[in-house]
Order: structure tokens, then C-alpha cells, then sequence
């Protein structure tokens, strides 16, 4: 039984501490928030108790710690409970800054401790079963991968002004998929995008609307769209294409109903929201972390791949920036 403190009670620590809880092979010992009652609470729900960051990293009962705290405080608390010779899986991104991401890292890495970095998209079933079949060779080599991803609706002006950015906040998911997808590295991005969504999200100098085009160096190419808004619920799908076909992962519905008439054929919408879309993602990318940590093995997404992920966050921004194709690597 591994003993896991959280740290973060907010939505993603509330998914965390269920999918926690309900494994058969951990405890959720403790939580910890800048809010103290909403770790009380959050504790209280299945039976753990309320501490600080500290008191959990310093226990030596605690065999890893879930870091789904604001990302300003993730690259700290990486170090501090890799030091104290915990097991870390912790939400994108290791840090809005590489160098700094870097740096954790490597301090990391001299602990001897395994780091997870949570890019829950890998786990998702319908996800992963696609990547599988691509790598099977299904449809041959694969020429071009299409990723879209867009929110419901967007997030508050406050958090946007905190995020890092559309591409380091919420394409870095897509960024992530890609690598795991391609199997090869991105040499090239080219990135545009506007704020068409919500004025204000301009004004403080984000984007909520972008397409980024990525180039591997055997040629293949990836696209992904983002929006920070769908009316039609969370919009999360792959396309694959290769020499003999094409594999979809379609979005998930809140029903399977569809409803024909004189009207022609209509369905219900997708998913509201990440919450419920990755629910099962959640639960696999937490089982895949507990069977590495028990193992002894090293866990995946690691760290390197959450540097990956940043480095296209960054070209992609740079190339909006600048509106020219930037190398990566």
C-alpha cells in the first residue's frame, strides 16, 4: 500500500484524492491547501487528515506526494519532497520558466527519486488505444497527426493572467500527445493565433484561439487547434493518417442517443469539461504511477518529457510572437 499526501485541494486535487482513495494499492494519508478549509474538507471526504506542505513532505510514513498545486510552486515542492525521498507525480508544468524547469530537474534526478509529470492525455482509453494501433502500424507510416482540443468556455481573467499562456497552459497537453503519438521528435513549429473569444483575454496579452503546425524530421507533419470555447461541450479528438488509413478518437458524449427524424440525425453533446472527459484517465495515469513506484521502475511522462513539452510551448509562443517557423532542439 503506498501512502500519498496531496498537495492541492482544488478541482484537479478533488479528481486526485478520489482516484486515490478508491485504489487498491494506495492510502491517501494527508492534504494540504493554501485554503485551510478546503483541505479540511477535502481530507475529511475520505477519512485523511488536513496538514501543511511541509508536515506531509517531512513524514516519513509518506512514500510519494501529489503535487496539484499552482504552478509557480511546483518546481519548489518537486525538490523539497524528492529530497526527502518521496516519489513525486506532479501536474503540468515542472515550471512556466525551462531553465528553471531544468534546474529542478536535475536536482531531481541527484535524488534518485522517480518524478511523474502528468499528462493524463496518454492515459485516456480511447487515446491510448489509438497511439497503440499507430505504433502497430494499422495505417502504415503515419503522415499526419490532427489534434483538437477546446474548452467549453474560458477560464477567469485571474487565471489567465497567471497561466503562462495558452500554449504553456493548455496546448502543452497537446504537445505532449503529439510526442507520445509520432513516436519522433517535432524539428519545427509554426504557430498562429488571436484572441476571439473574450477581448480581455487580449488585453492582457494571451491568446484563446491558435492552430500550431509541427514538423518531425522524417517529414511528418502534426496540427493541433485550440479554443477556449465550444458550444457544443469539451471537444477533444485525435485524427491519425497514414499510407493505408486513417484512425479517429471521437469525442465522448454524455449519451450514445442519437435521434433521427424528419429533422435528419441529431446527438447529445460532448462532455462538459476536462473532469468528466479524463475521469478514467485519471485513475490509469495514477495506477501507471503506483506500478512504477512499486516496481522500481521509471515512471512515464518523466521529466524529460515535461521538458519537451515546454520547449514547443515556447517555440509555439516565440513563433506567434514573431510569426516565423522556429526550430526546436
Amino acid at each position: 500500500m503506498l501512502a500519498i499526501g496531496l498537495l492541492g485541494a482544488g478541482r484537479i486535487g478533488n479528481v486526485h484524492a478520489k482516484a486515490i482513495s478508491t485504489h487498491p494499492q494506495s492510502k491517501l494519508v494527508a492534504v494540504s491547501d493554501v485554503n485551510a478549509e478546503a483541505a479540511a474538507k477535502l481530507a475529511g471526504l475520505y477519512g485523511a487528515e488536513s496538514r501543511s506542505n511541509e508536515a506531509i513532505i517531512d513524514d516519513p510514513s509518506i512514500g510519494a506526494v501529489l503535487i496539484a498545486t499552482s504552478t509557480n510552486t511546483h518546481s519548489d515542492l518537486i525538490e523539497a519532497a524528492t529530497r526527502a525521498g518521496k516519489a513525486v507525480l506532479c501536474e503540468k508544468p515542472v515550471d512556466l520558466s525551462l531553465a528553471r524547469a531544468q534546474a529542478c530537474l536535475k536536482a531531481a534526478d541527484a535524488t534518485g527519486r522517480p518524478v511523474m509529470i502528468g499528462f493524463n492525455r496518454r492515459f485516456d482509453p480511447n487515446f491510448s488505444a489509438l497511439r497503440k494501433r499507430v505504433a502497430e502500424g494499422a495505417i502504415g507510416a503515419l503522415e499526419i497527426l490532427s489534434i483538437t482540443s477546446r474548452d467549453p468556455v474560458p477560464p477567469p481573467i485571474s487565471y489567465i493572467e497567471r497561466s503562462g499562456g495558452l500554449f504553456r497552459d493548455m496546448m502543452i497537453h497537446d504537445f505532449d500527445l503529439a510526442r507520445f503519438i509520432l513516436g519522433e521528435e517535432p524539428m519545427a513549429v509554426s504557430a498562429m493565433g488571436s484572441a476571439l473569444v473574450d477581448k480581455a483575454i487580449g488585453d492582457v496579452g494571451d491568446i484563446d484561439t491558435a492552430v500550431v503546425i509541427m514538423e518531425t524530421a522524417s517529414g511528418k507533419v502534426a496540427q493541433i487547434s485550440n479554443s477556449r470555447r465550444a458550444a457544443y461541450g469539451y471537444d477533444q479528438r485525435v485524427e491519425a493518417h497514414g499510407v493505408n488509413g486513417m484512425l479517429q478518437a471521437a469525442n465522448v458524449r454524455e449519451t450514445t442517443v442519437e435521434w433521427a427524424g424528419d429533422h435528419g440525425f441529431t446527438s447529445d453533446k460532448a462532455l462538459n469539461f476536462f473532469l468528466e472527459r479524463y475521469e478514467a484517465a485519471y485513475r490509469n495515469e495514477l495506477d501507471a504511477f503506483i506500478g512504477a513506484v512499486k516496481a522500481g521502475n521509471k515512471p512515464h511522462p518523466d521529466g524529460e518529457d515535461g521538458l519537451k513539452a515546454l520547449m514547443l510551448a515556447d517555440a509555439a509562443y516565440r513563433s506567434w510572437k514573431t510569426k516565423q517557423r522556429i526550430a526546436v532542439g
